[in-house]
């Protein structure tokens, strides 16, 4: 092959193929070595490496030898010192040195196997860009032709040459598909194979619904509009929710469009399934009267005991059947969407079951005397729906009432009963010393058979079993072998104990900082007789101070005020006021200048101005 006509057919290969060259020409390297070893039956313990031209194609092979003096005896790891010499000028006999070991008919050999490589590489390659691809591409739709149908499923073969299989339960029960039918479908999961990556795609998921509607309603897609929540029974009926991110956009005419125009595209795409679009709401009775649409319902009662939460749904005699739906599909689905449990009652069925709670519970029915006098009204009206006769508007409206009145009280006193046990868990907890919560319950000193009981039973600390006997000592007193006795040992045992009180947390200790004093305000140069006529020694460090002392103690002889602060030069503030001693308040400097001079007395840590005298050093320096 003439130069740079492999180097052409090598780099199409790769691009047609999609491969990375320094990777396919290193396995090509790879495999000549591995070529070489077998043509001269080289050991693996000899370093052998091969280079390739990838503008020739030609291969090179340099195998590490021995260089000897005077003759080979071993070609394969031997070498002459004069060859050796060629390549390294400096070696000497008995060195080890990688020399050129190409063989006469190696260029054959060599050809075949990056044939060989060129072609395990591609099929590497494909399978692992696919794998990439596709990995990428879970919960998304893609496109494909129908390849295959059996009793397994579908084999619909998709881009990148990859194939994807949907099981027949990822079927559109119903729906038909036929050989070279493009379908799209939603890619569940991608594992890889032996043969390729195993592509399982299904037409039945809620998220096929997902992605069908975000790709026909742009207000989805971008954000506008939310889907809150999706519940599907494939080729029958499906239930969407969703909610606007944005006043003043309906999320359900979005979905909708103009005249059914983009729900219709996606009900055609699932084989003529039913949508009903709702728009979800926070408030759990409004959401779940919209879920049972399109019937019309009476009230909702709801009902969250311990995490099981029940909506029990009243609604009119010829409303019941549109709202259980065939089969019970509606309310399924209007549960699933929801996350409620939905109990669907008719109004007659409901006002007998609050009749019945209203007679069988005395306290309830004093807390109702409006519905105790509506009792003979409700009876009445039962019994005629009994004998099938007639029931006026006004009689359902009175029902309707009734079942209000009574199912609203009855669900009132359940929650403050369950604040009341909260209250009293509260209380419990915080009776018991936090440090017994840490204590082991080995320590409490019980008997040995009854603290093998109480493990068994799963108590690990002392704490746990004080706040069970605080809150329902029956759990204790019920356990096997757990009688009068062993309460009272138990009891004895924890009165017994002593836990340390917990520390108080440390308080914060308010650390005065020293008073910056702000030298921006004083700007105006002040002259020496505009200073204070008098001042006694070791005041001038008060002066700043002062400034943040007046407000606390307005008595103070030596304080300045805010006016004569602002006529001070700013030289007076440059330090900080400090703590000075006893003794330093003796101390000056004098000031050979005639009149009032301004200095900075290190010992006062305050600058003063100073006055000489005509004694001189007897008098000293007066402070200012």
């Amino acid at each position: 092959m003439a130069k740079n006509d492999f180097a052409l057919a090598f780099n199409e290969v790769l691009e047609e193929k999609q491969l990375a060259k320094d990777i396919v020409v290193s396995a090509i390297e790879s495999a000549m070595v591995s070529a070489y070893r077998r043509a001269v039956g080289a050991s693996t313990a000899q370093h052998v490496e091969a280079k390739l031209d990838s503008d020739t194609g030609i291969v090179t092979v340099y195998a590490e030898k021995e260089v000897v003096e005077d003759s080979v005896i071993d070609a394969r790891t031997e070498v002459l010192l004069d060859e050796a010499r060629k390549v390294n000028p400096e070696v000497q006999p008995g060195d080890m040195l990688i020399v050129e070991s190409t063989p006469a008919d190696f260029g054959r050999v060599a050809a075949q196997t990056a044939r060989q490589v060129i072609q395990q590489r591609i099929r590497e390659a494909e399978r692992s860009n696919q794998m990439a691809y596709y990995e990428r591409q879970v919960g998304e739709i893609v496109s494909g032709l129908v390849q295959a149908i059996n009793a397994q499923g579908v084999t619909i073969g998709l881009d990148m040459k990859a194939e994807g299989v949907m099981p027949n339960n990822q079927k559109i029960p119903g729906e038909r598909l036929k050989l070279h039918d493009r379908v799209r479908a939603v890619v569940m999961e991608v594992k890889d194979g032996t043969r390729g990556p195993q592509i399982v795609l299904s037409r039945a998921h809620r998220n096929f619904l997902r992605r069908l509607l975000e790709n026909e309603v742009p207000e989805i897609y971008h954000g506008i509009v939310e889907i809150r929540a999706i519940s599907r029974e494939p080729g029958a009926r499906a239930k969407v929710a969703v909610s606007a991110t944005q006043p003043g956009i309906d999320p359900v005419g979005a979905c909708v469009g103009i005249k059914g125009v983009r729900i219709q595209a996606i009900v055609k795409e699932l084989h003529d399934e039913k949508i009903d679009i709702i728009q979800w709401d926070q408030d759990p009775v409004v959401y779940i009267q919209k879920a049972i649409s399109p019937a019309r319902v009476n009230g909702v009662y709801l009902v969250d005991n311990e995490g099981a939460r029940t909506a029990t749904v009243v609604v009119g005699e010829d409303q019941l059947s549109l709202a259980i739906g065939r089969d019970g599909q509606n309310a399924r689905l209007a549960a699933k969407l929801t996350g409620w449990r939905i109990d669907i009652k008719s109004l007659s069925e409901a006002a007998g079951d609050s009749l019945n709670k209203l007679q069988g519970d005395a306290s309830l029915a004093a807390m109702l005397p409006a519905a105790v006098e509506q009792v003979p009204q409700i009876q009445e009206t039962l019994a005629k729906k009994a004998e099938g006769r007639a029931i006026t508007p006004e009689e359902f409206t009175a029902l309707g009432q009734f079942v209000d009145r009574v199912e609203r009280r009855t669900i009132q006193i359940k929650e403050e009963a369950a604040r009341e046990v909260e209250e009293r868990t509260t209380t419990a907890r915080a009776e018991v010393p936090v440090a017994a919560f840490t204590m082991p319950l080995d320590q409490a000193g019980l008997k040995e058979h009854i603290f093998n009981i109480l493990t068994e039973a799963g108590f690990e600390t002392v704490g746990q079993l004080m706040f069970t006997l605080k809150t329902d000592a029956n759990k204790v007193l019920g356990l096997a072998g757990i009688g009068s006795k062993a309460i009272q040992n138990i009891e004895e045992a924890l009165g017994a104990l002593s836990f340390p009180e917990p520390e108080p947390a440390p308080e914060a200790v308010k650390v005065e900082e020293p008073v910056a004093i702000d030298t921006a305000v004083v700007t105006e140069p002040v002259a020496a007789e505009e200073m204070p006529a008098t001042k006694k020694p070791g005041e001038g460090k008060k002066e700043a101070k002062k400034v943040v002392e007046e407000e606390e103690d307005e008595n103070a002889k030596d304080g300045v005020s805010l006016e004569d602060l602002f006529k001070m030069k700013p030289e007076i503030f440059q330090t900080p006021a400090v703590a000075e001693d006893d003794d330093d308040k003796k101390k000056g400097k004098k000031v050979k200048k005639k009149g009032v001079a301004l200095e900075f007395d290190e010992d006062l840590g305050a600058v003063v101005g100073r006055k000489k005298h005509k004694r001189g050093d007897e008098a000293g320096g007066e402070e200012w």
